[in-house]
């Protein structure tokens, strides 16, 4: 019985997920209504309040989402990392900016981000503050992977170039999620850009 409420929840938390995720899209953060979302995820209202205390628990979570499936997608790469190290962070960062509007639109990105920075001691706020430094660890590992295999000098502080490269991603981020005409294969050619002087600065 057990396992079979666990099955239950699960399935009752992606379905509102789910139908969040789509409402959001059309209607938009603000247009999109709790009553709509339990109509669609075929759930009540009280079921949804068990799980969020408000829209913006939900949308941390398709944030969480998001980001926990890049993270897991990009162990592959840190594990087991290109022998160059410009193609190693690209495939990396890739994944990451690839993946970014998997469930999320730009618009929904803007109202996490605006949440984030106006509330940053609340549990969304908190939350997001952990989901980046989960992707900077990321980014840090594979520095140190590709010290470990001999591809990038031992004497460089492979921690902070993770921070570095990855504070600069995100920067560049926000700046393509501002503006609704920018393409993700531009996004991706810039951050490879401005990485190749960093590669060179760092490779053996």
């Amino acid at each position: 019985m057990t396992g079979l409420r666990a099955r239950q929840k699960a399935d009752r938390h992606r379905r509102i997920i789910d139908a969040a995720t789509e409402l959001f899209r059309e209607a938009g953060y603000e247009g999109a209504k709790i009553e709509a979302i339990a109509a669609q995820a075929e759930v009540s209202i009280g079921t949804i309040y068990n799980y969020y205390q408000n829209k913006g628990d939900i949308l941390g979570a398709i944030v969480a989402m998001e980001v926990n499936e890049v993270l897991n997608a990009g162990q592959g790469v840190v594990c087991s990392p290109p022998a160059d190290v410009g193609d190693a962070l690209d495939r990396l960062i890739g994944i990451y900016i690839g993946h970014s509007l998997n469930y999320l639109s730009k618009e929904m990105w803007r109202q996490a981000m605006a949440i984030s920075t106006q509330l940053p001691d609340s549990p969304f706020g908190q939350a997001y503050t952990a989901l980046d430094r989960d992707l900077t660890e990321q980014i840090r590992a594979l520095i140190a992977r590709l010290q470990e295999i001999g591809l990038v000098r031992s004497d460089i502080d492979g921690p902070a170039v993770g921070e570095l490269i990855f504070n600069n991603m995100n920067m560049m981020f926000i700046e393509f999620v501002k503006r609704d005409e920018a393409k993700i294969p531009e996004l991706r050619a810039a951050i490879k850009r401005q990485n190749r002087i960093l590669v060179a600065a760092i490779g053996v």
